[in-house]
């Protein structure tokens, strides 16, 4: 006897599981109740993106040249008694006088870390740490030992982090709007516009 020949099930016949034709279902009476919520715009991600990259920028911009002068004061910084000659508020500087030391004698102001300096006032005695090669980069010792905290770099980097994770935030939250609510296929043809008001249709191949 000859096997009896399978027969094929059309295309236009086939049938999803009964669990994923549930879940179909689900899924189109949650879409049609439930309004599309506003599509976050690409300009808005972009605008987050933009000043997150803009506050790295200051971060850095902070960080970096304080942190390479301290390091360069641990190095080969010398130190030296100094005393407060000069001191003023516009423009910030505080001005000291080497009074030991190969450079003794020599006038410099303070480099500043992070647009801060310390608290001192005319004729009070400090302690400096110079740079041998360039002595207009010092530091008041405890500053070369321990520098502040960099307030500005830290503020900086959390606006940073809050603009980068807002514009993940938001490209996450526009691709769940698209996956969840798919515009609709509803362009018209560039010969026939579809005229305002009426409900587009569908087509399927057969």
């Amino acid at each position: 006897m000859s096997k009896k020949k399978q027969k094929r099930r059309p295309a236009d016949q086939y049938q999803l599981p009964p669990k994923a034709e549930r879940a179909r279902q689900a899924a189109a009476k949650v879409a049609a109740f439930k309004p599309r919520p506003p599509l976050p715009q690409l300009r808005v991600i972009w605008g987050c993106v933009g000043l997150g990259a803009l506050c790295v920028g200051m971060a850095l911009a902070f960080w970096l040249p304080s942190r390479s002068l301290v390091e360069d004061l641990r190095s080969r910084g010398v130190t030296v008694a100094a005393t407060v000659v000069a001191v003023d508020t516009k423009p910030k500087y505080v001005k000291v006088r080497f009074i030991q030391g190969p450079r003794r004698g020599t006038t410099v102001e303070l480099s500043e870390i992070a647009g801060m300096l310390p608290d001192a006032h005319s004729g009070d005695s400090l302690l400096v740490t110079y740079d041998p090669k360039d002595p207009s980069r010092s530091l008041v010792r405890d500053w070369a030992m321990a520098p502040p905290a960099n307030l500005p770099a830290y503020g900086t980097s959390a606006l940073a982090a809050f603009f980068l994770s807002g514009a993940a935030a938001v490209t996450l939250r526009r691709r769940w709007i698209l996956r969840t609510w798919p515009p609709e296929s509803s362009a018209s043809h560039p010969k026939h516009p579809q005229k305002p008001g009426t409900k587009s249709v569908r087509l399927t191949k057969p």
